[in-house]
């Protein structure tokens, strides 16, 4: 799938309007054609840039969304392999008072080392993954699944799944979100500038939402998604 640097000329976008603009691109209920490659659609997009409520929306609407940051939190409580794994890997002292993995102190320690965050990715990953196929594997059959990954354009995952929704949302809105979460402006810009770039992104966009607006906008663009998902839950579930 090609991109240019301001819309992939194959992708479905919900723009200002709520509208899926069509032109050069297929409909919003087009069935993107690696959909046989994977039965799970992949919820993407850069820090900051509204993720996590466009997957929401999409659970009230009835998808099963499956979060690989929750189940990243999940899989390191106490109690659990994960949990001694990392504190062996990473020392008591990420162990906060409460007998959980501070996950603050965690950040600090992986975030400006390379070597320390591939550790962590190889203890964290393969348990994130094993919890997410549990989950789909007891979703309903006819489910729409949504998997929310934060880093998909930085695996070169994209082909596993049935379609790729990104959500997207300009520098500054990022960093405004990010800011009003507590970090400081030279943290979040830091965030940001260790992930993918925009064009990265959008190249493996099957469905792009364009989030730079009111929580109403969101709900609407997501809304009008919402169909196509559909068509690609029907196309997977469809008898040969």
């Amino acid at each position: 799938m090609g991109a240019t640097a301001s819309q992939p000329p194959t992708v479905s976008v919900v723009g200002a309007d709520g509208d899926c603009q069509t032109g050069d691109m297929p409909a919003s209920n087009d069935v993107p054609t690696r959909q046989a490659e994977g039965s799970v659609i992949a919820l993407t997009g850069g820090i900051g840039a509204g993720k996590s409520a466009v997957a929401r929306l999409l659970a009230e609407l009835g998808a099963v969304v499956v979060s690989a940051d929750e189940l990243a939190r999940t899989v390191i409580e106490p109690g659990t392999p994960g949990f001694a794994a990392v504190v062996d890997a990473f020392g008591a002292e990420i162990v906060g008072q409460d007998g959980s993995i501070n996950r603050a102190k965690l950040a600090d320690v992986v975030f400006h080392d390379d070597d320390a965050r591939h550790r962590l990715e190889q203890i964290v990953h393969p348990l994130v993954e094993e919890e997410a196929r549990r989950r789909f594997a007891g979703a309903p059959k006819d489910a729409v699944l949504v998997y929310e990954l934060p880093l998909l354009a930085e695996t070169g995952r994209g082909n596993e799944f049935a379609a790729v929704v990104v959500v997207d949302a300009p520098d500054d809105v990022r960093l405004a979100r990010l800011r009003g979460r507590g970090m400081s402006a030279d943290e979040a810009r830091a965030r940001m500038s260790a992930q993918a770039p925009r064009d990265a992104r959008l190249e493996i966009a099957d469905f792009l939402i364009d989030i730079s607006g009111s929580t109403d906008e969101l709900a609407r663009r997501t809304t009008q998604l919402w169909p196509a998902l559909q068509s690609v839950r029907g196309a997977r579930t469809a008898p040969d």
